[in-house]
Formats: C-alpha cells, structure tokens, sequence
C-alpha cells in the first residue's frame, strides 16, 4: 500500500469532464444521467484501499440525505494487480448493500481518472450543476467544480472524524445547494494511491 494524498488539477469553476462507464448494477452511466441533480459527488475509490473502505459509510449518508446531489463511486484500479477491485467484486458489494450510492461505475482504461486528476483512494470531487448548455448530449447539465477535498478529519482508516462521517463535504454540499461559493482551502484527501497499469 502507497499512501498518498490528493492533487489538484482541475480548478474551482472548471466543468467536469464527460464520461460513460459500466455500471456495476447493470448499464452505463454519464454525466446525462444526472442533469436533474443541483450537484454532484464523484469519489475515486475502490474496494481493497482501507482509507476508501473506511469512507463507504460516509459517501453512503451523504447518498441517503440529499436527494438533491448524485453520489458516484468512480474505480479506476488495475484489477489483474488487484484482484478485489475487479467488476465482479464491485457487483457484490453493490448486491450485498455495501456501497449504497447512486452508482458505482468501473472505469477500466483509467482514462477518466487521469482527466480529473485522481490520484488516491478515496479522492472525492463535488460539482454544482448550473444548469447551462452543455451542448454535445443535449442535456442541461453543467456541472462545474466546488471542492475537491477530502470528506472529512479522519485522515486514517482507523481514526473517528470530529463530526458526523463526511462533515466537511456536508457543509461544502449544503452551500453549493444554497448557490453559495465554496471558498475553502484545499485539504487533500488521503489514501492508497491509484493503482495504474
């Protein structure tokens, strides 16, 4: 296990990049799929990181209490390396009610990944969708970045937050819902780092 923290590379107003992954419930997912949703919660994450295990309760809250924001768990891990993060482990802990967000999704090439900057597990990314053109699928869906920061103070797999699981993404969600600016200083995220091919 490589611990890292999170980097920045996409900047607060840039638009999320476009995607379309397997879904592990069935399906493909895109960023069309949620032109409804005020905002948008992506976390990198996988299944064999204990820093990404010890958020799935977290990203599952925030899922269960805002309606409003979609909340994607996005694993670009090499699965031949990995064997835990593979397709058909994602489908088992989304059938066993594991993972209880709107979707996980595989991103097999890393392709998506890289384009957002990921580089640890958990990395999470939340985006408010302005509701603007987007143009090349049609939807009015615009979703712009907020934050991109860790979930919340425990930083280790073993260690409590000082709040609720996921405080610091809740405050952040709940001014991108009241079309506030998210004005905080990066805190990056902590984890395994992504296991590229």
């Amino acid at each position: 296990m490589a611990l890292q923290e999170s980097e920045r590379k996409l900047e607060r107003g840039d638009r999320a990049p476009d995607f379309s992954l397997p879904r592990a419930d069935g399906g493909t997912y895109a960023l069309a799929d949620v032109a409804d949703r005020e905002a948008l919660l992506i976390a990198f994450t996988c299944n064999h990181c204990p820093y990404a295990k010890a958020k799935i309760d977290a990203l599952n809250g925030i899922a269960a209490d805002y309606d409003a924001v979609a909340v994607v768990g996005i694993n670009p891990n090499d699965a031949e390396q990995y064997p835990d993060d593979s397709f058909e482990e994602m489908q088992r802990v989304v059938e066993d009610g594991t993972v209880r967000y709107d979707a996980y999704l595989r991103d097999e090439s890393q392709d998506v990944a890289r384009a957002y900057g990921a580089t640890c597990t958990p990395d999470p990314f939340l985006f408010a969708n302005g509701g603007g053109e987007d143009g090349d699928d049609g939807s009015t869906a615009d979703f712009r970045l907020a934050y991109h920061g860790r979930l919340d103070d425990a930083t280790g797999p073993d260690e409590e937050p000082s709040g609720e699981p996921g405080f610091e993404m809740r405050a952040a969600i709940d001014r991108v819902l009241a079309g506030e600016a998210v004005d905080d200083e990066f805190r990056p995220s902590r984890g395994c780092s992504i296991k590229w091919k």
